[in-house]
Order: C-alpha cells, then structure tokens, then sequence
C-alpha cells in the first residue's frame, strides 16, 4: 500500500487555490523512489497496482453485502489522459454485478430540457454498488465554460453568463455531492493530469497505430488550442468544489502505471475506511441455517 502521506500530496485541501502548474504530471515517486532505476519503478507500480485490484474485489464484496453505502469515482481529464485504461485496469477485479460505468457525451435533447445535473443523477449508483462517472456534470464548468456558445443550447432563463453565474454552479455542485454523501454515497473525484507534450504523444501514436486510429478525433486536436483555458477551467472548478467530503485528487497522468496505481490505492484505503464487516446474523435466521444445514445432511 502507499503511504498516507504519499496520497495526501494529491488530495485537494478544501479552501485551496489550486495551481496546475504546481503540479507535476511526470511525477513517478518520492525522493526515495526517483533512486530507483524506471524498470524497478515499474514494477513497484505494478505490485501497489495487483494488491490493490484483489482488496478492491474483497472491498466491493462487502460493500454489495452491506447494501448500505454506495462509492461514485469521477474521472476527469484531458482527451488521451487515460481515462479509460484506468476504469479497465484498476477495476479489473471487480464483480460486474456490483460495478457500473457511464460515459457521458454530448447532451441529447430530451437531457438539454432538464437541469445540467440531471442526466447524471438518473445514473448514480445504487446501495452497494461501485459507480464510474467517465466524464460527468463537471463538463458543465469545463467545456461549457471554455465554450460558453453551448449554453444557448441549454434555453435556461435570461441573465448573465458571468463569473457570479459559473459560482452558482459550483454551489448546486457542492450541495448535490453534500446530499449525495448524507445518504450514504462515497464520493471521490480524480483529475488525470496529463501534460500537453504527452497528450500529443499520444495522438501521435493513435494516428500511427492503425488498431488505433478509431480512437482518434480531429476535434481532439481542435481543443488544443485552448488548452490554457481548459487548464484555468479546471483550476477554478477543482479549487471551489473540493471539499471535506468529496475531494479532488489531482493524479499525475504521464505515466499511466503509476496514476492507476495511486488511484487503486485511494478507492481501495477510502472503501476499507468505512470498515465494512459482513451483515450480522440474528439468532431466529442462524436456527433457519442450521435446519437447512440438517435437512442437507438428512438428505439420500
């Protein structure tokens, strides 16, 4: 497992004012760790990455068996950040029938009729179910606010589109995650950070590899012109929405291994800190089991 204080240089403090580029995207250690040669680190990551996918698996047993709390992950990030690998990888051992993910595009007409966070809110996991937001109601302080020409889409009733305007949707934020973790839901929140020289590395790569270049998207290449805005978008969202009880972590996204290690870890410490045991067994049903249990043994 990684040490707390190792996940803690992630988390977002609520009150901060978050600064990208005070945070690495390249990072792969700690002082101790950057001594080691890249093929140790690798398998270092690899380990954490293993033992974290077995837990989780146990984790999400007792979490189905409780039905009592629900844990929502929302992903966020550039395009080739990686978010898709780290929903396959990291949730690999985990039941399907206690896992859901969605993917939010672009809205429909029947979501545009509604408020921005109702689309969403028809997808959140049930009691005892893990949840995966890849992409979610944060695209409405992101993309809609580096291209606010989208909000006519949205019909909503005349006014300002200023500053005051994107703090109200920060506030129906805070107030739904608020709610949501009042009854029961676990919520945690991973921005994949991902350099621009990596992302277009990556673009590069889907355009040379041909099992690849169904991923890629001319319009991927389009919204790196704003990559300045975007990065203030999400400094701005991440700085007013994390709070105490559902906070952001800003992920290192470079390198791919070591994001899925350290976002295994924090879903995994975060399940186990709701100590979870199995439902207790009341004295009338543990009589019903041992009739059952003796009517099997009775049996030809």
């Amino acid at each position: 497992m990684i040490k707390k204080e190792t996940i803690d240089l992630f988390r977002v403090k609520p009150g901060t004012t978050v600064r990208l580029k005070d945070h690495d995207p390249a990072w792969t250690g700690t002082e101790a760790m950057k001594q080691l040669g890249k093929d140790e680190l690798k398998d270092i990551a690899k380990k954490i990455l293993k033992e974290n996918i077995q837990e989780l698996a146990d984790a999400q047993e007792l979490l189905y068996a409780g039905d009592r709390h629900s844990v929502l992950i929302i992903v966020q990030a550039m395009d080739a950040a990686g978010k898709d690998g780290l929903v396959e990888h990291v949730m690999s051992g985990v039941n399907p029938q206690g896992c859901q993910v969605f993917s939010f595009k672009q809205p429909s007409a029947e979501e545009l009729d509604h408020n921005f966070l109702w689309r969403c809110s028809k997808a959140l996991p049930e009691r005892g179910r893990i949840g995966i937001f890849n992409r979610s109601y944060y695209e409405e302080v992101l993309i809609v606010r580096v291209h606010p020409e989208m909000l006519e889409r949205q019909r909503l009733p005349p006014g300002k589109r200023n500053e005051k305007f994107w703090r109200k949707r920060y506030d129906d934020i805070n107030a739904f995650e608020h709610h949501l973790v009042r009854n029961g839901t676990v919520i945690l929140k991973f921005f994949l950070n991902v350099s621009k020289g990596e992302q277009k590395k990556r673009f590069l790569e889907r355009l040379d590899t041909p099992e690849k270049n169904w991923k890629f998207s001319e319009a991927d290449v389009a919204e790196r012109k704003y990559w300045k805005e975007y990065m203030r978008a999400y400094e701005a969202a991440i700085s007013e929405t994390s709070t105490k009880w559902a906070p952001w972590y800003i992920l290192p996204a470079d390198n791919k291994l070591v994001t899925r290690a350290l976002a295994a870890d924090i879903i995994t410490s975060t399940i186990r800190g709701l100590k979870l045991k199995p439902p207790a067994v009341s004295p009338e049903r543990r009589k019903a089991l041992e009739a059952a249990r003796q009517a099997l043994l009775a049996e030809d």
